[in-house]
């Protein structure tokens, strides 16, 4: 059963920084391309600065001692066993491997059940904020973005349910996108708002893809969209490359429900744009993780929760207006800067060339980001440290 908290973080060093400059990184090497300066600090891309576990680690230089590396396949005992293992153990959730799929990533899945799901010029429901590849595929597949908004309360984000049945009653709206644990926030959907969100669907016949990316790194219990519709209209898309960060390996899966547009979301995925052979390591890495991972993943809990903690207690040491509420999951801290009335603009820009640090505005994540900053917390406590530091700084710049 899930318990974080069991992880004994000395077993494992997430403390000892690793170079990772010259690894053709999107988050260090590349960080002009977003913030037209080179060699910031970087807290923005969603991978973290840690080593992969040793167990997937081993399981890779095993694979790559044999020298020959052909094509490969996904659908077999071993891929779906452990999968299966995976959310008995850490979910208490029985699955269907029936109803397993493969994808390259879980946007490249949710973008072919959205394709499958809806017409050009119809209207897919998210809340918001709201993770920006969401805005940018729902407008490259010619839909249109129905945005919900998340009701603040006392530092926690809700759902504005007569706002979300609105727009679930739209016969123009086919499909929720639900982010589950919700990415920037942080919230774990309880099993109350999950039904509650399942019923409204049922009711006006929308189909759910639920992207549960950040279901495992987590501080309380994350309830899998498994079998919430009666309806069957639904699907869990995944990866293990957020949680164990792997995502250079590629690969995700997911649950669907509905035979018919499993096996149409098969044939786009092999006939249509040939991508049915996975990375062979990639495969391997999810087997390795969900197998034999859980202690480490438990490890890598405790400390991304301490480092919430300590952005917690330091930012209200300096600022008494902010009240940084530690989110229920994902090593991302959305931190709420409205109160102290700053300029972004020039916050950012301060950020970037007087302390050589590069953190993700808010806005990035849509109108109602505006005030925050999304800094990844997925890193050595000493990266964390210099990172608010030089927040600090460039906050009192303004005061």
């Amino acid at each position: 059963m899930f318990n974080w908290k069991v992880g004994m973080t000395q077993k494992f060093d997430f403390d000892t920084p690793i170079d990772r400059t010259g690894t053709y990184c999107t988050q260090w090497d590349y960080v002009q391309d977003r913030f037209g300066k080179s060699g910031l600090l970087p807290f923005t891309i969603s991978d973290m600065d840690f080593a992969a576990p040793e167990v997937v680690i081993r399981a890779l230089k095993q694979r790559l001692e044999h020298p020959v590396l052909g094509y490969s396949r996904w659908n077999h005992d071993d891929f779906k066993t452990a999968i299966s293992h995976w959310y008995c153990s850490r979910f208490d959730c029985d699955i269907d491997t029936n109803q397993l799929v493969y994808g390259p990533s879980v946007i490249y899945i949710v973008s072919k059940l959205i394709e499958l799901w809806s017409k050009p010029n119809q209207g897919v429901v998210f809340h918001t904020p709201a993770y920006d590849a969401f805005d940018k595929m729902i407008e490259g597949q010619d839909r249109k973005c129905v945005r919900s908004e998340l009701i603040k309360l006392q530092g926690r984000f809700e759902i504005n349910w007569p706002d979300l049945e609105s727009k679930l009653a739209d016969d123009n709206n086919t499909v929720l996108l639900l982010c589950s644990p919700h990415n920037p926030t942080g919230r774990v959907w309880s099993r109350c708002e999950l039904e509650k969100i399942a019923a409204l669907c049922d009711k006006y016949q929308v189909n759910v893809i639920s992207d549960e990316i950040h279901m495992d790194v987590c501080f309380k219990q994350h309830i899998p969209y498994v079998g919430m519709s009666r309806s069957g209209q639904w699907a869990v898309v995944t990866s293990a490359s957020k949680s164990f960060n792997i995502p250079a390996l590629n690969g995700a899966y997911a649950l669907i429900a509905d035979a018919s547009i499993r096996e149409r979301y098969l044939h786009k995925l092999k006939a249509v744009d040939g991508l049915s052979s996975p990375s062979i390591l990639g495969v391997l890495g999810t087997m390795a993780a969900y197998n034999q991972g859980e202690p480490w993943l438990n490890a890598l809990n405790a400390y991304v929760f301490a480092n919430h903690q300590y952005v917690q207690e330091t930012l209200h040491n300096a600022y008494q207006d902010i009240h940084y509420v530690i989110p229920d999951a994902t090593y991302l801290a959305w931190i709420d800067l409205s109160s102290l009335d700053l300029d972004m603009s020039l916050l950012h820009q301060t950020l970037i060339e007087r302390f050589n640090v590069a953190i993700m505005s808010g806005d990035v994540y849509g109108d109602s980001g505006k005030g925050y900053l999304r800094l990844n917390l997925g890193c050595p406590r000493s990266k964390i440290e210099q990172g608010l530091s030089a927040l600090i700084q460039a906050i009192q710049l303004q005061r």
